[in-house]
Parts: C-alpha cells; structure tokens; sequence
C-alpha cells in the first residue's frame, strides 16, 4: 500500500480510479492538471504518478519530463486512449515506468501500481544506503544490507574491532569473511597500520614467519583458518605466546570445534580464536538485503567494465528474492555481473570467447548511444567518436535498427 498522485484532467473519471485506488488500501492525491500535480513531486515523495497524457496545457509528457528532471527514480505510468501505441511508446523511451490504455481493467491497474510502488521503495532504499555508505564508518561503508541481521553484524563489528584479542570469523562460503576482517582492521586502533592476508592452506613455517613480520604491529588475516596445515598451527600459537605484536584474525566455514574433536585442529589455537567470534549471517537468512546487494553489485560491474546500468525490474527482484543462494553474496555478484553484461542467468562470460565477449559489449555500448540521441544515428556517431559508415556498418553486424530508440 502507498501514495499515488494521480493526475486526469477528467474530474468523473479522476474521482473513479481515485476511489479505485482508495478501497485498495492506498492512498490517491488526485490532480487536474500539470500545474497542481507538480508541486507535489519531489525527491523524498515516497509513492508513484499515474498520469493521463492528453491534458489541457502542459500534458502528460511534461509532467514526465518534469519528473525525469526532479527524480528519474520516481516511476510514471502514463494513461493512453485507445490505439495510441506510438504515444506510449514515445513515452516508454522517454522514461515512463508503464503505460495502460484506457479505460484500464482494475486487476491491471492496481498490478501496475503494486509493481511501481515496490520500484519506489527499492529506489528510495538504495538511495538511503548510499548516503549511509558514503557518510558512515568503514562498517556503514563496506557491509551491506538493511536487514537487521546486517545491522546486527555491524554492531559486533564496531564493537569487537577496538578490542586488542584475536578473533574468529565464522560464515558460509562465500559470504565475504575477508571483507569483515578488513572492516575490523579498519575500526581498530591498527588501522594505520598493515592488514596481510594469506590464504591458510599455502602457508608452511617460513611463510608463516615471513606473513607475521610484514603484519608488524598490523592485523594478519588467515582465510580458511582450518585448512592451515598442522604444523604451522603449532607455529603459529608457540608466535603468539611468545608475545606477537600482530593481531591474528581467521576465518572458517567449518565447525572448528569438530576439527578439534576429530583432531585436526589445534585446540589452544581454537580456544584463543573462539573467545572473540563474528558470525556473518548467510543470504537466505536476511533476504531483505538481497535487491540492496544486487543493486551494488550490478553498479560495481558496470562501472568497472563502463557499460550503460540497466534497469532492475520487480520482476528481476522477484526471481532473486525466491533463491537460496548457497554460494551467499559471491554467488549473487556472480549473478549481478552477468546481468550487467546482458548475459542470461544459464550464462557466464566464461562461457563465451573473447570475441563474442567483445561483441556483447559492443552492442550494449551501440545500444546505450541510440538510447541517449533518441534514435539519432549521426549524433550517436558523433557521441562515440566514429565515423558514419563505421557506424552504420556496426548497427547492420549487431542488426540494431536506430528507429525503434526514437
């Protein structure tokens, strides 16, 4: 249930789906015209608009336009009479969330609000995230996720992270255990100061020994504690007890108490872990952090590789939201990667050679130039530095027609 600014000029029909709307559970602004409906758009308006496109003065698409320019997170949906498809796709391309053709069928109506609604929330969340990442501490910024799980996980952070003992954590594959101990380094009084890591398996005694002097009086990280081979156990805890400077953190998704039971672990070095513990909580048991995580991710990917950020459907978030991820947020950057790359979820990159790779990347860049001109081939050219006829012949390999981003 939400807000929605509804805005017909046609007062009979207008006080209609507003009573629509009303017997739903949500809330209707009902409007006249562009002028009345404008005041009320704004970045921290938290519902949707539903406007019909031919209006007296500034019509429909003005008030997309307007919106666009205040909050492109704000979801229009445009009302259409009938058979004017051109019109709703000119309104399509230029941003509109949805359009319905009147007079709209009640079951579509209130689908479409429900969906616009939810792509509202999700954006003003993200939006909220962001600001929180950039203006908070190492835990604000580099753990993810709304849920109280992940707030949970920050709060032992932040309270564990001054403290001068080693610590244990303890998280599923794939939940980014390194991210955490990074995190800690960084809200404890080392963080000036080196943070090393090492993958546990490959370290013997000297490697131990060299890890431990590159740390000094910085962090040692030890990635899949129980993996470290039995004798670097024992070197590693007659290190400590002789008094070392370095803070030790390990990781494990193994029950290290059962390692000890079955006499593959060293006992002394579980007990010096297991008296500070940070559990990550796995992906399924926080899903509210799951369209929060993917969204990072799939800016993370496409900054990285510079590709257009596509557009995050409900329905993408609803296929997402009925996993399990056992492979945790790897597991769902993987996803947020290929997505980003226009590949299919049956797909990875690793799955295509370099030159198909180049392809996809080229169509998406092609693709993203029409879209920002309007269809507009010779300013597409022109925005990426290419002459006509290379252009062209590029549309004509990717079959892209300039026509349909008009």
């Amino acid at each position: 249930m939400g807000t929605v600014l509804l805005v017909d000029d046609d007062r009979a029909l207008r006080d209609a789906l507003g009573q629509t709307l009303e017997l739903a559970g949500h809330e209707p602004i009902l409007a006249g015209s562009y002028i009345e409906a404008k005041d009320h758009v704004g970045c921290e308006f938290d519902g949707i608009v539903i406007s019909d496109i031919r209006m007296p003065g500034k019509d429909g698409f003005a008030l997309l336009d307007y919106t666009q320019s205040v909050d492109p997170g704000l979801p229009v949906i445009l009302l259409t009479g009938e058979g004017d498809v051109p019109m709703a796709i000119r309104g399509m391309k230029a941003g509109a969330f949805a359009f319905l053709e009147k007079p709209c069928p009640t079951e579509e109506l209130l689908d479409t609000v429900t969906r616009g609604l939810r792509s509202r929330e999700m954006a003003l969340e993200n939006r909220r995230l962001r600001a929180q990442l950039e203006g908070g501490d190492a835990a604000a910024r580099l753990i993810y996720g709304i849920s109280e799980a992940a707030e949970g996980l920050r709060a032992r952070v932040r309270r564990l992270a001054p403290l001068p003992a080693d610590l244990l954590v303890h998280g599923p594959t794939g939940s980014g255990a390194p991210k955490v101990a990074e995190v800690i380094h960084l809200l404890s009084p080392r963080a000036g100061l080196a943070f090393e890591k090492r993958a546990a398996a490959s370290l013997d005694d000297d490697a131990l020994s060299e890890a431990l002097a590159k740390a000094g009086q910085g962090t040692l990280f030890l990635d899949e504690v129980a993996n470290l081979p039995q004798a670097t156990q024992f070197a590693l805890i007659s290190s400590l007890e002789a008094g070392s400077e370095t803070r030790l953190i390990a990781s494990s998704y193994r029950d290290l108490g059962a390692e000890v039971a079955a006499g593959r672990f060293n006992a002394e070095l579980f007990y010096r872990l297991d008296g500070m513990r940070v559990r990550i909580p796995a992906l399924r048991e926080r899903p509210d952090d799951i369209p929060v995580l993917f969204d990072h991710y799939v800016r993370l990917a496409c900054e990285q590789s510079s590709l257009p950020v596509p557009v995050i459907t409900p329905e993408v978030v609803h296929d997402l939201m009925a996993r399990d991820w056992p492979g945790n947020a790897r597991a769902l950057m993987n996803a947020a990667t290929r997505f980003a790359m226009g590949l299919s979820d049956d797909e990875s990159a690793a799955d295509l050679g370099l030159v198909e790779q180049v392809a996809r990347f080229e169509k998406t860049i092609l693709i993203d130039a029409l879209s920002r001109t309007g269809g507009n081939a010779t300013e597409a050219a022109t925005l990426l530095k290419l002459p006509r006829k290379t252009f062209y012949d590029k549309l004509q390999r990717h079959d892209i027609r300039a026509e349909s981003y008009r």
